[in-house]
């Protein structure tokens, strides 16, 4: 029998969460099941046991990873007031909206996550509220708190927005949805900052 050392068993670890990351936003958390996951990382069924305890803890860790991932993203825009509009306008864009595995896990996984169990609704609160932190931060840096409750409801209306144009078979429309999704979110964010 062959043993892996820590940093094996830590890669492996990693890829497992990273594709099972990409399987939830792309098929759903009820549509991917333990063997699928495991065949899309390269592993057998039988090791999923030796890093995970069950498919919720791999789906609050996976969640949270994606959610750290999505506050990496928001960090190369530019600092400040300056970077909120094309965070908005990339996040709201056809692209992001026609490519959910790559995407925000928000937009493709919130309908499971709130059926999910209190630890992994409680991974993805602490993640999202890590993630509006930082963009009511960028608004108010002297008094953060003061817009967090505006950017928390920002960030549902871009999330309801992203599902509403995946959702409709109306390319047009959609991207019509898009659009005005920006300049609410615009307007919201910019009298948030003005404050």
């Amino acid at each position: 029998m062959v043993r892996y050392g820590k940093e094996h068993k830590l890669a492996t670890r990693k890829r497992i969460i990273e594709t099972a990351g990409r399987r939830f936003k792309r098929d759903g958390i009820d549509g991917s099941g333990v063997a699928t996951l495991m065949k899309d990382a390269g592993l057998t069924n039988g090791a999923f046991y030796a890093h995970f305890e069950s498919k919720e803890d791999l789906v609050a860790t996976a969640v949270s990873e994606q959610l750290r991932g999505q506050r990496e993203w928001l960090t190369s825009f530019e600092s400040g007031r300056a970077g909120i509009e094309p965070m908005v306008r990339t996040y709201l864009s056809p692209e992001h909206r026609d490519n959910p595995e790559d995407g925000c896990p928000s937009a493709a996984l919130l309908d499971e996550i709130c059926r999910c169990a209190d630890p992994t609704k409680q991974a993805y609160t602490n993640s999202v509220l890590a993630i509006i932190d930082d963009i009511a931060a960028r608004l108010a840096p002297h008094d953060p708190q003061s817009v967090r409750a505006k950017v928390l409801s920002v960030y549902a209306l871009m999330i309801g927005t992203l599902q509403l144009s995946r959702s409709l078979a109306d390319r047009r429309l959609a991207d019509e949805v898009l659009e005005q999704g920006i300049r609410n979110a615009l307007t919201v964010l910019d009298a948030a900052s003005e404050r």
